[in-house]
Protein backbone atom coordinates (compact mmCIF):
# COMPACT_ATOMS: atom_id res chain seq x y z
CA UNK A 1 0.00 0.00 0.00
CA UNK A 2 1.54 3.63 -1.02
CA UNK A 3 1.41 6.12 1.96
CA UNK A 4 3.72 9.18 1.51
CA UNK A 5 6.25 11.21 3.96
CA UNK A 6 5.21 15.07 4.64
CA UNK A 7 8.17 17.09 3.29
CA UNK A 8 9.30 20.06 1.83
CA UNK A 9 9.96 21.34 -1.43
CA UNK A 10 12.60 24.12 -1.23
CA UNK A 11 13.82 25.49 -4.22
CA UNK A 12 13.11 25.17 -7.89
CA UNK A 13 16.24 23.45 -9.53
CA UNK A 14 15.56 22.94 -13.51
CA UNK A 15 13.58 24.32 -16.25
CA UNK A 16 13.36 20.98 -18.04
CA UNK A 17 9.94 19.50 -18.82
CA UNK A 18 8.09 19.27 -16.57
CA UNK A 19 10.36 21.19 -14.38
CA UNK A 20 12.90 19.73 -11.64
CA UNK A 21 12.59 20.45 -7.68
CA UNK A 22 14.71 19.81 -4.63
CA UNK A 23 12.76 18.09 -2.16
CA UNK A 24 14.12 17.29 1.32
CA UNK A 25 12.49 15.47 4.34
CA UNK A 26 14.29 14.51 7.95
CA UNK A 27 14.28 10.86 9.57
CA UNK A 28 13.66 9.99 13.22
CA UNK A 29 17.25 10.11 13.76
CA UNK A 30 17.50 14.27 12.70
CA UNK A 31 19.05 13.23 9.48
CA UNK A 32 17.82 15.44 6.32
CA UNK A 33 17.83 13.67 3.06
CA UNK A 34 17.39 15.58 -0.36
CA UNK A 35 16.21 14.35 -3.50
CA UNK A 36 15.62 15.87 -7.35
CA UNK A 37 13.30 15.23 -9.42
CA UNK A 38 10.41 16.29 -11.63
CA UNK A 39 7.76 18.63 -9.49
CA UNK A 40 4.57 16.02 -9.99
CA UNK A 41 6.39 13.73 -8.25
CA UNK A 42 5.73 15.63 -5.03
CA UNK A 43 2.94 18.17 -5.54
CA UNK A 44 -0.07 18.74 -8.01
CA UNK A 45 0.47 22.34 -7.71
CA UNK A 46 1.88 24.50 -10.66
CA UNK A 47 5.34 25.53 -9.33
CA UNK A 48 7.53 27.59 -11.81
CA UNK A 49 10.91 28.73 -11.10
CA UNK A 50 9.47 32.05 -9.84
CA UNK A 51 7.28 30.48 -7.22
CA UNK A 52 7.56 31.02 -3.39
CA UNK A 53 9.53 28.46 -1.51
CA UNK A 54 9.73 25.99 0.28
CA UNK A 55 6.04 24.53 -0.59
CA UNK A 56 4.69 21.43 1.05
CA UNK A 57 5.37 18.10 -0.54
CA UNK A 58 4.27 14.74 0.03
CA UNK A 59 7.05 11.63 -1.03
CA UNK A 60 5.05 8.36 -2.15
CA UNK A 61 6.67 5.49 -0.04
CA UNK A 62 5.87 1.78 0.69
CA UNK A 63 5.93 0.64 4.38
CA UNK A 64 8.03 -2.06 5.25
CA UNK A 65 7.80 -2.73 8.69
CA UNK A 66 6.42 -0.67 12.27
CA UNK A 67 7.78 -0.99 15.63
CA UNK A 68 7.47 0.66 18.93
CA UNK A 69 10.77 2.64 20.06
CA UNK A 70 11.58 2.46 23.98
CA UNK A 71 9.30 5.74 24.42
CA UNK A 72 6.51 3.73 22.92
CA UNK A 73 7.03 5.90 19.90
CA UNK A 74 5.53 4.19 16.51
CA UNK A 75 8.62 3.81 14.22
CA UNK A 76 7.46 3.10 10.65
CA UNK A 77 10.43 1.57 8.08
CA UNK A 78 9.76 2.93 4.46
CA UNK A 79 11.17 2.43 0.98
CA UNK A 80 10.90 5.37 -1.93
CA UNK A 81 11.89 3.03 -4.38
CA UNK A 82 8.40 1.85 -4.53
CA UNK A 83 6.11 3.04 -5.99
CA UNK A 84 8.21 5.71 -8.13
CA UNK A 85 11.54 4.12 -7.79
CA UNK A 86 13.05 7.21 -6.24
CA UNK A 87 16.16 8.08 -4.13
CA UNK A 88 17.88 10.63 -2.16
CA UNK A 89 21.07 12.51 -3.97
CA UNK A 90 23.00 10.07 -2.54
CA UNK A 91 21.12 7.20 -3.50
CA UNK A 92 19.40 6.04 -0.03
CA UNK A 93 16.45 4.38 -0.45
CA UNK A 94 15.03 3.05 2.90
CA UNK A 95 14.49 5.39 5.99
CA UNK A 96 13.48 4.92 9.57
CA UNK A 97 10.22 7.78 10.18
CA UNK A 98 8.36 8.31 13.52
CA UNK A 99 3.99 7.35 12.20
CA UNK A 100 3.27 10.97 12.55
CA UNK A 101 6.02 11.85 9.80
CA UNK A 102 3.47 10.49 7.67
Amino acid sequence: MTTYIRAEITRWVSDDFPGFVECRFTDRFGTEWVMVDKSPIFTNLSLRSDSQFPQPALIACEVLAKRQDDAGREIIEITIKTPWGLETTDGTTSFQLYADQL
